[in-house]
């Protein structure tokens, strides 16, 4: 070790994602950092996964790590560099917009991070972007997407039917509680999940709802006439991960799209 080393010091690589965020990551995770490489796509992969990268003729799995922690992706998806880490004997590659530079500190200099900022509070950060409506007519059903949101420290609205839906809708247009996502049973009696996402989208001031529709009945079908009904998303209920993934989506979508 060098004699001007100190044991209890650490290395850090400075870097940036596209809001111009500064952060950090231990020297010796790094194991080098690139211009970023053509990617290819994986089908069906994790929301956060850009594609795979050949380095060396060894392939590479690059993360886009401003959606990873909630923010918007880079301006230009093939810009930026990658951050190529080997932790645990496995490497990923880390696509940030620009490296800045590396600074040198104690670690008793590094403060923990404040309580609560774990991975719940950052899904509470995400979804809180979003106003959520609720719509199943089975009063179980409904009260596990309301648990599942409460249990992550988000109110939502709720309705037992697509015509109280509608209403609410309606009802909330125009104010600060404008409803800018949409959880929707699709097996509902006299107005379906299909049924109501058509309606909404044939009127002018729903068009860009967020409508996700959810089913207790997993098949392909449901999803082609979910897609063609107008919904952005489907999913297999119940589970609660799922319902939160979604949910988070839902919520990147809307800001993304200022609505």
């Amino acid at each position: 070790m060098s004699k001007n080393v100190r044991a209890d010091s650490l290395s850090l690589l400075l870097f940036t994602l596209r809001s111009g965020k500064l952060m950090a990551i231990n020297l010796l995770k790094v194991s080098e950092i690139i211009p970023c490489p053509p990617l290819t796509r994986l089908p069906e992969s994790h929301p956060h996964v850009k594609g795979v990268a050949t380095l060396r003729g060894n392939p590479l799995s690059v993360i886009d790590l401003s959606r990873a922690i909630g923010e918007r992706p880079l301006v230009d998806p093939d810009g930026g560099c990658l951050i190529v880490t080997d932790v645990s004997r496995s490497k990923q590659g880390l696509h940030v917009q620009a490296v800045s530079k590396i600074v040198h500190c104690l670690t008793t200099d590094i403060r923990p991070p404040p309580f609560g900022s774990g991975n719940k509070s950052f899904i509470t950060g995400v979804l809180a972007k979003a106003r959520i409506l609720v719509v199943d007519d089975s009063q179980v059903a409904l009260q596990q997407s309301v648990i599942t949101l409460r249990n992550l420290g988000i109110e939502c609205h709720t309705a037992r039917s697509a015509r109280e839906a509608i209403d609410q809708l309606l009802e909330l247009q125009g104010t600060a509680k404008q409803i800018n996502v949409l959880v929707s049973d699709i097996e509902m009696s006299e107005m379906d999940g299909y049924a109501l996402t058509r309606t909404l989208r044939e009127t002018p001031d729903f068009q860009e709802l967020y409508v996700l529709l959810h089913t207790s009945l997993d098949s392909a079908m449901n999803a082609e006439k979910a897609n063609a009904a107008g919904a952005n998303a489907v999913l297999t209920k119940f589970s609660s991960p799922e319902l939160t993934r979604c949910l988070i989506e839902a919520a990147r979508t809307v800001e993304a799209q200022g609505i």
